[in-house]
């Protein structure tokens, strides 16, 4: 079955991604990334930045433009199975990396089989502790691009996802970040081309959610 799977440029994105091509019955034929204005939220990375990863995974990627951060529902469905349709792509089924039993598959399921597809969630149900040590023993290489600090500690901004990382989150953190405590870029993984290398410059404080700033360094194949 083809799959389109949802792509927000961080570590569940891609531990999905290697899931699906490990499992014969699916073909993973492109990604897609919903952004406001050229920017993805959460992540507080550019849409481009998701491209570079597409380009590097040899896959398309679906740019999906949202009108604001939080559209009502009805806004968001339209928009994501609108553009789904409009990339000329033969997609039978879309994948999700959520986790948790919470109500949001069955949220995904509402508004995706009625359009005629099927939803796949690669990571459902399982303990985000053994997700989070996957992630890193597949190498897949993230930093920390953008802190909750109502839920995080602001200082954990711009830090690589390790092992070190894992042993100083405080108990009441996810070890993935699934409570939208923070949220991560995918560096480095298998089935790159090559990196996506950044030079991280500094961590903007000045709200509640901490970004990291950097710029991209270019690669020369």
């Amino acid at each position: 079955m083809n799959v389109v799977l949802s792509w927000s440029s961080g570590k569940d994105s891609a531990l999905s991604l290697l899931r699906l091509r490990e499992d014969k019955r699916y073909r993973v034929i492109g990604l897609c990334t919903t952004h406001v204005e050229g920017w993805v939220p959460y992540q507080n990375v550019s849409l481009d930045v998701a491209q570079q990863q597409a380009d590097r995974l040899g896959l398309p990627l679906i740019g999906i433009a949202l009108p604001q951060v939080f559209p009502p529902n009805e806004v968001y469905q339209r928009c994501v199975v609108d553009g789904l349709r409009a990339s000329g792509l033969p997609v039978g089924a879309v994948g999700f990396g959520d986790m948790f039993h919470n109500g949001i598959a069955d949220y995904r399921r509402s508004y995706i089989e009625p359009a005629g597809w099927q939803c796949v969630f690669p990571l459902l149900g399982e303990a985000p502790a053994a997700l989070a040590r996957e992630v890193l023993a597949r190498g897949i290489r993230t930093r920390i691009t953008t802190v909750d600090t109502d839920q995080c500690r602001g200082d954990f901004c711009g830090a690589w996802y390790d092992d070190a990382l894992l042993a100083s989150l405080p108990s009441t953190v996810d070890p993935c970040g699934e409570n939208g405590e923070f949220h991560t870029l995918v560096l480095e993984m298998p089935g790159f081309s090559h990196p996506l290398d950044i030079q991280a410059l500094d961590v903007d404080r000045s709200g509640r959610f901490h970004s990291l700033r950097w710029r991209m360094i270019s690669h020369h194949s």
